[in-house]
């Protein structure tokens, strides 16, 4: 089967090639704009490693600006009548951009797709339109329906609206037309290339995150229904139809197929995290009784808000408040959906495939994650960040994931070149190529940093190649939750957790000690632990390493500092990472994301601070050396109540009960 497809190196464009591939004898013709060949070339490789040996996909240099976009005519003439599908996915999607601009890359660009798709004798013509052709239709908008009269509220919607018009009126080709609603990341892995449509609004819940505590009630109102969908299902559901046989021009919504109040999606993404939520004062179902349908369309509160949007003294204050968070005023607007986007007929042609889109809730977490790990752009506009490290080297271990991988996404963006240190090879080339994709430079090396003898092959790798290093962020660690009565016959524990955390970790400082001295300076970064303060009960051997650690570090800085060699130790508090996700009992506990993590380790890079603690973390610290004695009975307490790993939840319950009836009959030890 042969492909040729336009806007492969765009968001959806990339994962439809990543599908398309899949299947054996695959040929993809992959249009791309000269200034795309990079991202082009990761696309490649980042799909190397699956690529069926039967399969290949061929980089096409052309733009749907051009002439016969941008092809020679002996190519057209020599692939004419080989090709099965032609998918036309390129367009500009900046809801901000001028007439011109949209005009002639999503309107002129369609009709050249379409006169080159013509000339190559296309057996089938696939075009990515949008639910924006439904403009501002009060009602339900099915597959079946386009031109109804509607308003089309932006230079946007006109530019889509013309170009599936055009699609339409080409009755030489066989065709199908997908109309996507707001696209958001994969919803298995996150993935998304850049922070528009509700991204827009995740600077300001990072703020209320961290301004307000989770509990603060906020008053949100209810303007009406949004509908996001996420890429993966985007592409599923259009191999699957493409290759389906159906009549021609069929039209598919690829879209949710339940309206989502965008209140609600907001106090998704708000859960996700772990922000204040937004309550509405006036229940939609009390809403929906006043009469508004009675009014005319222009009079109704979207358009209202819509016309009171558009004014200077409204644009001006918006680009003021909102605006400095990067939220543009049109996306306001455009947010809202007038229509009820019907699937029924797309829903009817996937029976049988599986395919289905997912509960916003299921996933928003992970879109919420990737956006705050690799996304989020704030530290690009930190000067201090960008003056202490841009231009410079950083290693980071374990960063193939949770805080070694938001870490590395992050310090890259100031303009560093981060050296990612890992034992999974996938993983650490899945971050280079995001990195890359962005415009960073990041180098990878498959190392397990418990391995001494590995780690003695590495250093003289890393000191042959890297001619200056800056920095080093010791992240890799092993945790172990287990008490001393069940550790028993189980030494090897111990023998771990010190092998990663605490050998394994200044084995490698000590190699590279040398080159810092030599060059006049560097700072280390060690990754530790609030338990080290707080001692909690059951980590005997996960903590004694990284007090190790604690000690090892002060002694080295204190020999090293005449030298400029700098350390600093974060005491960092619990971190939804994989590390601790099978522990059930930590979801008790309050934890911080990867990106809030990654943030505390920038602020040791950039400052250099002996140590950064929590208030938390000190408090525990300060118990223990007042009251040693009442510290211990305390955790003790802690110790019985909290259930041992992979306790049944009913011995666990009949336990604690056991526990808070000795406490109430015995109020003194």
């Amino acid at each position: 089967m042969r492909y040729f497809i336009t806007g492969a190196t765009g968001f959806i464009g990339r994962h439809l090639v990543a599908e398309l591939i899949k299947r054996d004898e695959t040929e993809i013709y992959a249009l791309h704009r000269e200034s795309s060949a990079q991202a082009m070339q990761l696309l490649i490789e980042s799909l190397s490693a699956d690529l069926p040996a039967t399969s290949k996909i061929v980089p096409v240099v052309g733009d749907l600006t051009l002439p016969r976009l941008g092809l020679h005519p002996n190519w057209i003439s020599e692939h004419a009548g080989s090709i099965d599908h032609f998918f036309h996915l390129g367009a500009h999607h900046d809801l901000a951009a001028g007439s011109e601009i949209l005009q002639a890359t999503n309107v002129a660009g369609t009709k050249t797709a379409l006169a080159v798709a013509e000339r190559l004798r296309i057996r089938n013509f696939h075009h990515m339109s949008s639910i924006a052709v439904a403009g501002d239709f009060t009602g339900v908008f099915d597959e079946t329906m386009f031109d109804e009269g509607q308003a089309l509220p932006s230079l946007y919607h006109v530019s889509k609206y013309d170009a599936e018009a055009l699609v339409r009126s080409h009755e030489s080709l066989r065709r199908r037309i997908y109309r996507p609603s707001i696209v958001v990341g994969h919803s298995e892995t996150g993935v998304m290339d850049n922070s528009n449509g509700p991204y827009y609004f995740f600077p300001a819940l990072k703020r209320l995150r961290d301004t307000l505590p989770e509990w603060t009630p906020l008053v949100g109102l209810d303007f009406g229904d949004t509908n996001l969908v996420p890429v993966d299902y985007v592409v599923r559901a259009m191999d699957h139809l493409a290759h389906k046989d159906a009549d021609d021009c069929e039209v598919f919504h690829l879209a949710s197929p339940q309206p989502q109040p965008l209140v609600e999606v907001a106090n998704v993404f708000a859960d996700a995290a772990r922000a204040p939520k937004f309550a509405v004062p006036v229940d939609r179902r009390v809403a929906a009784r006043l009469p508004t349908g009675a009014l005319g369309s222009g009079m109704r509160p979207t358009a209202l808000l819509n016309k009171l949007l558009r004014q200077p003294a409204a644009s001006l204050a918006l680009g003021q408040s909102i605006g400095r968070l990067g939220v543009p005023a049109q996306i306001l607007t455009n947010a809202v959906l007038s229509p009820v986007i019907a699937t029924r007929h797309t829903q009817r042609a996937l029976t049988g495939s599986g395919l289905e889109v997912p509960l916003l809730s299921d996933y928003a977490e992970t879109l919420w994650t990737y956006w705050e790990e690799v996304l989020d752009d704030a530290v690009r506009h930190d000067k201090q960040a960008l003056r202490a490290l841009r231009g410079k080297t950083v290693i980071i271990t374990g960063a193939s994931s949770g805080i070694g991988f938001a870490t590395a996404a992050q310090i890259a963006k100031c303009g560093a070149k981060v050296v990612l240190i890992a034992r999974s090879a996938d993983k650490l080339k899945e971050l280079r190529d995001t990195i890359r994709r962005s415009g960073g430079e990041a180098v990878t090396y498959v190392c397990d940093l418990s391995d001494l003898d590995a780690i003695d092959q590495l250093i003289p790798r890393l000191l042959d190649d890297l001619p200056q290093i800056d920095f080093l962020v010791n992240n890799a660690g092993r945790s172990i939750r287990r008490s001393i009565e069940l550790s028993g016959d189980r030494f090897h524990d111990f023998e771990r957790t010190m092998q990663l955390n605490y050998f394994g970790t200044i084995r490698l400082v000590m190699g590279l000690l040398p080159r810092m001295r030599a060059q006049g300076g560097g700072h280390v970064v060690n990754v530790s632990s609030v338990g080290v303060l707080a001692k909690p009960p059951r980590f005997s051997a996960y903590i004694a390493s990284k007090a190790a650690l604690d000690a090892w570090t002060d002694i080295t800085a204190s020999e090293a500092i005449r030298d400029k060699i700098t350390f600093t130790t974060i005491h960092m508090p619990l971190v939804r990472t994989p590390m601790i996700s099978p522990t059930k009992a930590y979801r008790a506990f309050s934890t911080i994301s990867p990106g809030q993590a990654a943030a505390k380790v920038i602020q040791g890079l950039v400052h250099r601070p002996r140590e950064i603690n929590t208030m938390t973390g000190q408090a525990m610290a300060l118990v223990h050396q007042m009251v040693p004695t009442g510290s211990l009975r305390l955790l003790n307490l802690a110790y019985q109540s909290m259930p041992e790993q992979g306790m049944r939840a009913s011995d666990h319950s009949e336990r604690t009960q056991k526990i808070v009836r000795a406490v109430y009959q015995k109020l003194r030890w």
